[in-house]
């Protein structure tokens, strides 16, 4: 039996296993035999997490946490957990592998998922000219023309902030009116780099090595057409990966994993989550470690609570 079990690669459960190896709980994380190191792993430089004033490769920064996390003690198993049993005081996660683990915590950290558009190219051209993510990899568009997907407070807010590299921005929506609240509208409708394509959806995203343009079809008309651009943004939302807990941990309203104010606590004792799972705002690399830091130590402050003999019996496994 284990004292700590972390589901989730990325920065909030790398993080975790980082301050829960440190305090001598031997944590085991479950990374995912694909998905390894989460969502950075499909981006090119980070120039936004702290220490790094040069930028870093986000799968170099995912090695780094993930070596981090070995040097003190942790146990990292590349394979998918399908099933988890959360209730009571002993947890037991199964995974695809066939290995059914035991622990007194689990700490879950599966973070989210970009939707995707779900046209033939968009994972091979992704890190190609598409992106998921503005603030991440606005800036290699300098002098650019790129467009955004999406009609809510995330595309609008994005559109304005590539303006500040871009050359030309085209927002892409597929009716002739916005989700976004009216303040974010008048923003994007306000920027004279910013040029709207209502009534459209992205047929086709066009180029052999890289993004050249996009086919766009009128919903009102049908009629299709070329827009020749560098960059393509999908801003329509993301989903937390939550699948696993469905039935036994609480949900947020948006659909993340619910907790106790700023604290890691799910509706079950002894089961804490982290990261863009329970973030339905910021998103970031640094809020998601820090997320996974506030995970590791209140399952620490649980794991002292509990009766000596039990936190023995996990400590000699």
């Amino acid at each position: 039996m284990r004292q700590v079990i972390i589901i989730g690669s990325g920065p909030a459960g790398y993080t975790a296993a980082i301050y829960a190896a440190r305090a001598n709980f031997k944590p085991l994380v479950i990374a995912s035999s694909v998905e390894a190191g989460g969502e950075l792993m499909n981006t090119t430089e980070v120039e936004n997490f702290p220490g790094f004033p040069e930028g870093i490769m986000g799968p170099e920064l995912m090695m780094k946490m993930q070596e981090q996390a070995e040097k003190f003690g942790a146990e990292i198993l590349m394979d998918d957990v399908v099933s988890v049993e959360l209730a009571g005081e002993i947890k037991r996660v199964t995974t695809g592998g066939g290995q059914t683990f035991e622990a007194l915590s689990v700490i879950f950290a599966t973070g989210s998922a970009n939707r995707k558009l779900g046209l033939p190219d968009e994972d091979r051209l992704s890190g190609h000219g598409v992106s998921w993510c503005a603030t991440c990899d606005g800036f290699f568009f300098r002098q650019k023309t790129v467009a955004i997907v999406g009609g809510g407070d995330s595309a609008m807010e994005e559109a304005n902030f590539l303006t500040r590299f871009a050359d030309k921005v085209y927002v892409i929506h597929r009716s002739e009116t916005l989700r976004a609240s009216k303040i974010m509208q008048d923003r994007a409708l306000a920027n004279p780099k910013i040029e709207f394509l209502w009534n459209s959806t992205i047929e086709s995203l066009n180029g052999a090595e890289a993004l050249t343009g996009v086919t766009i079809k009128n919903t009102v008309t049908g009629d299709l057409s070329e827009v020749e651009l560098q960059g393509l943004f999908i801003a329509i939302g993301n989903d937390p990966r939550t699948q696993l807990i469905h039935g036994q941990l609480d949900l947020a309203p948006e659909g993340t994993v619910a907790v106790e104010g700023r604290t890691s606590k799910t509706n079950l004792t002894g089961v804490f989550a982290a990261g863009d799972v329970v973030d339905p705002t910021y998103r970031q690399a640094v809020t998601a470690a820090a997320s996974g830091t506030v995970a590791a130590l209140d399952a620490e402050h649980y794991l002292q609570s509990l009766p000596a003999e039990l936190l023995a019996q996990a400590e000699n496994n």
